[in-house]
Formats: structure tokens, sequence, C-alpha cells
């Protein structure tokens, strides 16, 4: 640190106080000496760096939180960023592919590395197409249009070898996307057979550390039944919603409960696939129309109760809304107590 030189007063005893700045980058021994006219005393100091800060570790609760982050698995910062926000690493990292990309072996390992499991949600279409992409009509799937993709993907991860959990074709009782059986020209029951077209294909490559997650929207007045859309026990392993509270930032929403949002939606699930795991695969509430921290609170709260809720996934984005956990201090200080006290 160099040579520098301050002046002190003593007590009548002899004995001082002061203060020393270290800089930063110093390391190793540092003599430290004190005199007068006829006196003086050293002593030597060691300077260590300090530690740097870890991020909170993953938690073992049997409700899991998991997150989906704008910058995805490799979004290093923002995954550092949630983990502290929340108290507890995610146990889940969610991202999503469409059928033009390759198996993102780079993101699954960067998840693994964090401790977490990646939820791929894997979307057959081409991002950006809009909803009518004739192309990506499950029947062309069905069809065996994109076998070569699926057999890539189903032989990349059997090579993994890691748990992996695969969203295929999610929200598919809604009419948002292209393989819901209300777009693009589908038809009913088209779309069990592509699921089971596209999880054969993926089997048969091997691929046994794929969990397959079937993930419908919250039932809503107009949309697709449920019973028509599931694939069999035999072909999913993971069921799961998603639903947001929107609160009053549309004309067409309202504030709604964590419990009036998913208890309709999971107890369909329970009488179609009894036994199943639940997730809740994306969710978050809107600032508008209510108390977020509430909701959050209560969010967790209701979800732990659930013994055959595995977790839940918050979507940590401002996009439509401002879902991130963050969108206020109560918010995030709120969800960080409700996941503390599900873990004490």
């Amino acid at each position: 640190m160099g040579s520098t030189t301050f002046p002190f007063k003593t007590t009548a005893t002899g004995a001082f106080s002061t203060g020393i700045t270290i800089p930063a980058e110093s390391s190793g021994p540092v003599i430290v000496t004190a005199k007068t006219s006829s006196i003086k005393a050293s002593a030597p100091f060691v300077v260590e760096a300090a530690p740097a800060p870890q991020p909170p570790t993953v938690s073992t609760d049997s409700l899991r939180f998991g997150v989906a982050t704008p910058g995805g698995a490799l979004a290093a910062a923002e995954l550092d960023e949630v983990s502290v926000l929340a108290g507890e690493s995610p146990s889940m990292v969610l991202i999503y592919k469409d059928f033009l990309q390759s198996p993102p072996l780079t993101e699954l390992n960067a998840v693994r590395a964090r401790g977490a499991v990646p939820l791929v949600t894997w979307e057959p279409w081409a991002w950006g197409g809009g909803v009518e992409q004739p192309a990506y009509a499950l029947d062309r799937i069905t069809a065996g249009d994109f076998d070569g993709r699926l057999r890539e993907w189903g032989q990349s991860l059997a090579a993994w070898g890691q748990p992996v959990m695969l969203r295929f074709a999610h929200e598919m009782n809604g009419n948002w996307y292209p393989w819901a059986e209300s777009a693009n020209g589908n038809q009913p029951g088209d779309y069990v057979q592509a699921w089971q077209h596209v999880h054969d294909v993926v089997a048969s490559t091997g691929a046994s550390n794929v969990q397959w997650v079937w993930s419908p929207n919250v039932p809503y007045w107009g949309s697709t039944d449920l019973a028509g859309l599931y694939p069999g026990a035999g072909y999913v392993d993971v069921v799961a919603l998603d639903g947001y509270n929107w609160g009053t930032s549309t004309a067409w929403s309202s504030w709604v409960s964590p419990q009036d949002l998913f208890a309709p939606g999971i107890a369909a699930l329970r009488t179609l696939a009894p036994g199943k795991p639940i997730l809740i695969a994306e969710t978050a509430s809107s600032e508008a129309g209510g108390s977020k921290a509430e909701w959050n609170t209560s969010l967790v709260s209701y979800l732990a109760a659930q013994p055959d809720v595995m977790g839940f996934v918050w979507f940590h984005l401002q996009k439509e809304a401002d879902w991130r956990i963050n969108s206020s201090p109560s918010s995030a200080s709120a969800l960080n107590a409700a996941l503390l006290a599900r873990r004490s």
C-alpha cells in the first residue's frame, strides 16, 4: 500500500484509536507503526480480501420455486438478482425454444451448473410468424414433417443425460398459438395425435431423462375442454397450469386471488390425470387493482397447502404488465417472506 503518515492523539496512558483505509486491491502483510519523538512500536497486520458474497442456495422444500427471466438460462446476473430477491436460488429455470432452434445444450449446462433443472418450453412454430402458420399445423407434425428435428432433439437430450423437463406446445386450450385446435386449420383430436407422435419419436432415441410436461392455460370461458387435449397417462409425467393475475391492467380483466385463479384448473387436472404431480408453469401478478404483496403471500401459502403441487415458476418479466418480483419493494419483500415461511 506504500507509505502513509498522519497525526493522531493519545490518552494520558498512551492508548490511541484511529482509522486506516487500505486500498481494496491490497493483500498480504501491512506493518503499522506508531511513534513519538522518543518511542515507537510496530505491529503487523495481514490484509485478506473479503470473500465474494455467495448467492442463496436452492431450497429442498417440496414446493419448488422456479423462474423465467428476459435473458433466459445464460443471463447469470438476472438469475442472481432473482436469487437475492427470493432469498433462494430457483430450482427450475424456464427457457423457450421454437422448432427452428437446435437443442440448447449450452443453456442446459448453465442451468445444471446452478443446481437447477431446466424447464424447456418447446414451441412447434416459427417465432414471429403469427398464429396462422400452415406449415406447423398439427397434422403436419403427426405426418412426420419435423421428425428430423425431433430426433435431433431426442438424441442430444439423451446424450446430455441429465434430468430435463420438456413442456411441449403449452397453453393449447387457448386460441393464440398455431398448435391450438381452434386455430391454424387444426381439427379436434389433432393435438393429442401430434403430442403422442412427438413423444414417441423423442422417446425412440433413448431420451429417458426427459420429463414430459403437459401445460394448459387455466380454463376460462370459451377455452377448449381439457379432456379432449390430454394425451394420456403414458405420455405425460407432469401436468401443469399457466395462470396470471392481470388485475385491472386491461379492460377485460379484474383482480383475482391465487385460489380463485388456480383451484378450478387444479381440480380439473386431478380428475383428468389422477396421481400426476402438478406444476404451476407460469404465474405472476400485476400491481393494478389490488395488493400484489398480499397476492404473493397468498400464492405461496395456497400452493404449499396442495400436497400434489410440486412447484411454481415466476414469470419475472416486464411484458404485458410488470410481472417482475420487484415491480415494487413490497412485492419483493412479500415473496421473499412467503418463501422463507414455507421453508420454516
